[in-house]
């Protein structure tokens, strides 16, 4: 039976893929259009924003809903309204009316559908993929994931000087609908016995935080977290196309192979971590490898002057990504019981991701307002930073990885020796 199941999960697997290749493309063609409408950072960021103050508010109400329902139902429905949203996209580029405003309620109805589906799709992971196999599953889809980053620009590059967004919207469009037809027509999701003691989304959260409070290493684990993620999206998830397209004179060609070697990294890490045996010492995997990412991703990129050493180091920051979601997945679906999963997954999201909107708009704020113009400012410090990181245009943005890869390696260094957290071994 578990192997039936996990064959499904193959299945359902290939088929996101598509259908994330199709996002992804659109997405990276969004960047660059909303980034060309007036070259702010600011403008990028608010797109990424917009995305996630819904999912992060949302993820703390729907972890009894998500329980208490089919994951499949939640799934179909919460894709069907996120593919709605390109639709809409590619219904107001055609009439010539698309604005960037636009794609920011769009992004935000996508964030509320995400809050749903994420934990859902947690949820049904665990439902069909047997224990042992979890570890080696993240690592499945952090290769699938980064084999997106890889080739959906090149292919969105490619499609974009061949038809334009709207034939890139029209392949998303596409691969949606392969992806729902998969889920609707073959996949079979198990399901628990429904639990009655709670009625309300309030008490959901209520037991959810009940059992992170029994269990204080997953919760000091996702607060860390949480530190490490907003980090991170001050500038690699934020800051980074702004960054390459001010250093490069738009060249988006050198964007474009950054991406591709950001997605090449965390492929190979993918892969090493889906053929490796499941680590004894899960809590210091998660941290060392964090501190390594911050240390030879974000700092290589702050002193880098060329698409070469931007490429390598944006290689060096995704290669141990995928060691830190496994595993942390593995710890979380270990502790967590089938029944609470949904309430659980829901409030992690909530407290994990909670910082990565603040991350996000005070990123674009830092570039655009602060360091930025500090670095043309003539400040004596501005000359030092300068010598480490140039003075072109987004020196100030190269400050600014400067700044997280100091942040980001301490405070994963200090979690790695968190009492509670080691406990979790």
């Amino acid at each position: 039976m578990e192997e039936k199941l996990f064959k499904k999960y193959i299945i359902l697997w290939l088929s996101q893929g598509v259908s994330g290749l199709g996002s992804s493309m659109t997405g990276f063609a969004l960047v660059l259009w909303a980034y060309g409408q007036n070259h702010s950072a600011m403008s990028v960021s608010l797109m990424s924003f917009c995305n996630y103050v819904p999912y992060v508010f949302l993820s703390l109400f729907v972890g009894g809903f998500i329980d208490r329902h089919k994951k499949k139902t939640i799934m179909l429905v919460s894709d069907s309204i996120a593919a709605a949203g390109s639709l809409a996209v590619l219904a107001l580029l055609l009439a010539g009316s698309l604005e960037v405003w636009n794609i920011y309620a769009i992004n935000a109805v996508v964030g509320i559908t995400n809050a749903f589906q994420q934990p859902a799709s947690a949820v049904a992971t665990g439902r069909l993929v047997p224990k042992e196999k979890i570890s080696n599953v993240s690592g499945m889809n952090s290769f699938s994931n980064n084999l997106i980053v890889v080739f959906s620009p090149m292919l969105a590059a490619f499609l974009f000087a061949a038809g334009g967004l709207p034939l890139i919207l029209l392949i998303d469009l596409a691969s949606f609908a392969f992806a729902f037809c998969v889920l609707l027509f073959y996949i079979t999701i198990p399901e628990q016995a429904q639990d009655k003691a709670y009625s309300s989304p309030f008490a959901g959260i209520a037991q959810g935080f009940g059992f992170l409070k029994k269990e204080k290493g997953i919760f000091f684990m996702m607060l860390t977290m949480a530190l490490i993620n907003f980090c991170s999206r001050l500038t690699y998830e934020n800051i980074l196309s702004p960054m390459i397209l001010a250093r490069s004179s738009g060249d988006s060609a050198a964007l474009g192979i950054v991406n591709a070697c950001m997605g090449a990294g965390g492929i190979a890490g993918g892969i090493l971590v889906s053929v490796k045996k499941e680590s004894r010492h899960k809590t210091a995997a998660i941290y060392v490898s964090a501190a390594l990412s911050f240390l030879f991703g974000d700092l290589m990129m702050a002193v880098g002057r060329n698409a070469f050493w931007w490429s390598a180091a944006a290689a060096a920051a995704s290669l141990p990504i995928p060691f830190i979601m496994a595993n942390q997945n593995t710890i979380l679906y270990q502790k967590i019981p089938a029944a609470m999963q949904g309430r659980v997954f829901a409030v992690r999201n909530a407290i994990q991701y909670s910082t990565i909107p603040a991350g996000i708009i005070l990123g674009g704020w830092l570039a655009d307002y602060v360091f930025e113009p500090f670095m043309v400012s003539g400040n004596r410090m501005a000359g030092m930073l300068g010598r480490i990181v140039g003075d072109s245009a987004g020196s100030g943005m190269a400050a600014m990885f400067l700044c997280t890869g100091i942040c980001g390696f301490t405070v994963s260094m200090i979690s790695c020796f968190n009492r509670e957290i080691r406990k979790l071994n």
